[in-house]
């Protein structure tokens, strides 16, 4: 077989472990899955003390992103991802002992190992697949990230059966984090073994180089895109993550009990697609005008939660978890536009610090109106009003970066 058969083989290979593993790490956007019963049982029913677990684990997401990335650029991807996995999988092991006289061990094992070791998989197996596929970037990134969504959908009903059977809400969450742990461990060192970064002239073999020059960390840091990107990144997510954390607890609220995991779901399968579906668009229509027409649907959906009832919840769930998963999905290649292919992994973990920054704001905002709404889920209605504001800024930071990126360019 000649070499660039071999080549092709080896990226479709390193495509497929890393989809894989986006979508076994993708449970961690399930969480309001564990939300009512880790509140009721270890925090006393504080949804904003539980919230905070997840909020932890995807703001060191973006921190072990960091340091994931500088550390694969050192040694390569294949030995980061399998670390990466076994952080992961200890954390939640550890997660399997919090109780409510440990606290704290959740935000530690879940929050914090469990962040850092998804970050450690997450921009390094992204950046790789990126380099075999720079002329697809849109649609490759989609295609992992979208993994992460769908992973909700697929995990969803096997952890609320996993639950169920382990003694139900509020007491088979700690065997289910066990059984997640193994997962964790298997899926992340079988597909480490396929994560192997091309040599530095397949974009020429491959007659898709990108010529942009790639900007180092030190010179990422330099320019006024990385803060407004970073910056915009923050702003962008708030009112998904809101939604992804209580979107099962907002169903209850509205009279949907018997079928609210129909929420998760939702939102889990809508953050998956349109990931996918704005990766492949934003190939055409281009990062910034793509994130523009999701911010401003973010923005409207976030108004709207109030006014909606019945079925219609699920409708609106679903959409803001399409828009919010397009924003997702879209940065990282807006990333690698502005600052090249080369650091990606590091240079796109430093812009996610936003992302993790906008988790740990926007659940404690989500959590305290929550609170405050333990009779009438109306009074929620404030915490997407914030997001929905967060949105409009968003627009014109985005607006702001689109006229600096075309004078530099």
């Amino acid at each position: 077989m000649d070499k660039p058969k071999t080549l092709k083989k080896q990226g479709l290979f390193a495509a497929i472990a890393a989809t894989t593993i986006q979508l076994t790490v993708g449970i961690a956007y399930i969480w309001s899955v564990f939300q009512t019963g880790i509140a009721n049982s270890i925090f006393d029913g504080n949804n904003a003390a539980a919230g905070l677990s997840f909020s932890l684990l995807l703001a060191l997401l973006a921190l072990g992103s960091v340091i994931g990335g500088k550390l694969a650029a050192k040694h390569g991807t294949r030995i980061i991802v399998f670390i990466g996995g076994l952080i992961l999988s200890a954390g939640f092991f550890l997660a399997s002992f919090a109780t409510a006289d440990y606290p704290w061990l959740l935000w530690v094992s879940y929050g914090v190992m469990g962040g850092v070791g998804m970050g450690f998989t997450y921009s390094t197996t992204i950046a790789c697949a990126q380099k075999w596929y720079a002329h697809k970037k849109g649609l490759i990134t989609g295609i992992i990230v979208s993994a992460v969504g769908f992973g909700g959908v697929v995990f969803t009903p096997i952890i609320e059966s996993l639950i169920k059977t382990f003694g139900g809400t509020g007491v088979g969450e700690a065997k289910t984090f066990m059984v997640l742990s193994g997962v964790f461990l298997v899926v992340c060192t079988v597909g480490s073994i396929f994560m192997k970064n091309p040599p530095d002239n397949y974009s020429t073999i491959a007659s898709a180089a990108t010529t942009a020059k790639s900007l180092t960390t030190s010179e990422t840091l330099k320019t006024p895109e990385f803060y407004l990107a970073t910056v915009a990144l923050l702003l962008s997510c708030m009112g998904g993550l809101m939604m992804i954390g209580f979107a099962k607890p907002i169903a209850v609220a509205k009279g949907l009990e018997s079928t609210a995991t129909i929420g998760v779901l939702a939102i889990s399968m809508f953050n998956s697609f349109g990931r996918l579906f704005w990766g492949m668009v934003s190939d055409k229509l281009g990062r910034i005008n793509t994130i523009l027409v999701l911010l401003t649907g973010a923005m409207i959906c976030s108004l709207l939660v109030n006014m909606a009832f019945g079925y219609w919840v699920y409708v609106l769930i679903a959409l803001i978890g399409f828009f919010y998963g397009g924003i997702i999905g879209t940065f990282p290649s807006l990333t690698s536009d502005l600052f090249g292919p080369k650091y990606m992994a590091t240079n796109y973990g430093l812009v996610l610090l936003g992302f993790g920054a906008g988790a740990i704001i926007s659940s404690q905002i989500a959590g305290h109106y929550r609170n405050v709404a333990a009779a009438d889920i109306s009074l929620m209605f404030p915490a997407f009003v914030i997001a929905s504001a967060c949105a409009a800024v968003g627009i014109v930071l985005i607006l702001i970066l689109k006229k600096v990126n075309t004078k530099r360019t």
